[in-house]
């Protein structure tokens, strides 16, 4: 039986233009997903000028669990006192579900939400 907690960490790539900086994640959002967006959001909040915003860009996001949700609420939480703002871009339904059972997915704005997927549809 595999173990469930022995999650590979993804994949995270970076890009800035102007004052938006742009992290795409791939594979699994799970507690191993800490570790890789937490260092590529401390070097960008370090070595970059004022940001404004941070995509997180989430279609290549295959499964999230309750830590990967943290893993989100604590890069948020790192750009609030910066006011910048954290946009979850291109959401799967492997990251919006999870969001709208918890109720998480009122602290994250979103854009490009695939059709049948619109959590604001539920009544916010």
């Amino acid at each position: 039986m595999p173990d469930a907690t022995n999650h590979p960490e993804p994949t995270v790539e970076q890009s800035v233009e102007a004052e938006t900086a742009r992290l795409t994640v791939r594979g699994e959002l799970t507690e191993a997903a800490r570790r890789p967006l937490v260092r590529v959001l401390t070097d960008l909040l370090l070595a970059h000028g004022p940001l404004q915003r941070v995509e997180l860009h989430v279609a290549g996001v295959t499964f999230m669990n309750s830590a990967g949700m943290a893993v989100l609420v604590q890069v948020q939480r790192m750009a609030a006192p910066r006011g910048i703002e954290v946009v979850l871009v291109a959401p799967p339904a492997a990251v919006i579900r999870p969001l709208q059972l918890s109720g998480l997915w009122h602290r994250f704005p979103m854009v490009d939400v695939p059709e049948g997927l619109q959590p604001g549809d539920a009544g916010s």
